[in-house]
């Protein structure tokens, strides 16, 4: 009696979401191919809830969409006696290769500290670094300059209010995938937040991968690498000794 009575207790305990995400992306899966020059995705939703619609404290929407995330080392360049080179460098624990992130209204507004902190949804946040050489007096510009970086070749993206959120509850953002994709599994995450807090979120996932040619390259780079070699090599030939035909041809 005090088990069932202790269960019941714990489940009147737990808060009943309000709230919640229903969600579709326009594909499911990218193919990287020869003509590949980036692509669009449009991630729409709608909120399902249970009460009216709570017009003082409206509901906010952030998505993002995330690729694999490596380890990188990120070093910094000084000029000594006239000459480029590496002097520091810091390790990067867990970069994504791809991370765009759009919310619906200013960031403060939608999301706290302590829950960007919690989901690591913005860029910053996102990227792992845990310590850094004990010589190393300023570890957050490294990471700064990775942001930069990528920033430069759209590979991190920030789209404040590019979410359109229609009657507290239909909502759509486009997001622009780059020609540089790394192959993966890219997470798409979506978070209701109310007063910067959130309070239901959902993930899923776009497959990015190569087909066709190089897929065929790819693996067999990856898997015979001593046949890959050899045919680029007769391809290299081939094309030096056409290009000398046609160059001898034009002569006569």
């Amino acid at each position: 009696m005090f088990i069932r009575l202790l269960a019941f207790l714990c489940l009147v305990s737990i808060p009943v979401t309000a709230e919640e995400v229903v969600i579709g992306l326009s594909q499911n899966e990218v193919a990287i191919t020869a003509t590949f020059d980036g692509d669009d995705i449009l991630v729409f939703g709608a909120v399902k809830r249970e009460d009216a619609i709570d017009t003082e404290n409206p509901l906010q929407v952030v998505i993002s969409v995330a690729g694999p995330s490596k380890p990188i080392t990120v070093r910094r360049k000084e000029r000594r006696f006239g000459l480029w080179v590496n002097t520091d460098a810091v390790d990067v624990d867990e970069a994504p290769s791809f991370y765009a992130v759009a919310t619906s209204a200013p960031i403060e507004d939608v999301l706290s500290e302590v829950d960007d902190l919690r989901h690591r949804i913005t860029i910053p946040r996102a990227i792992r670094s845990v310590g850094a050489p004990m010589n190393v007096e300023d570890p957050e510009n490294f990471t700064e300059a990775l942001i930069r970086v990528r920033e430069k070749n759209n590979l991190y993206q920030t789209n404040i209010g590019g979410v359109g959120f229609d009657q507290q509850t239909l909502f759509r953002s486009y997001f622009e995938l780059p020609s540089n994709l790394t192959e993966g599994e890219y997470e798409t995450r979506i978070f209701l937040t109310r007063d910067g807090s959130v309070v239901s979120d959902y993930a899923t996932t776009i497959s990015v991968k190569k087909v066709g040619l190089e897929r065929f390259l790819y693996n067999l780079a990856h898997t015979k690498p001593l046949i890959y070699g050899l045919m680029s090599l007769a391809i290299a030939i081939f094309a030096g000794w056409g290009a000398s035909a046609i160059f001898q041809a034009f002569r006569r």
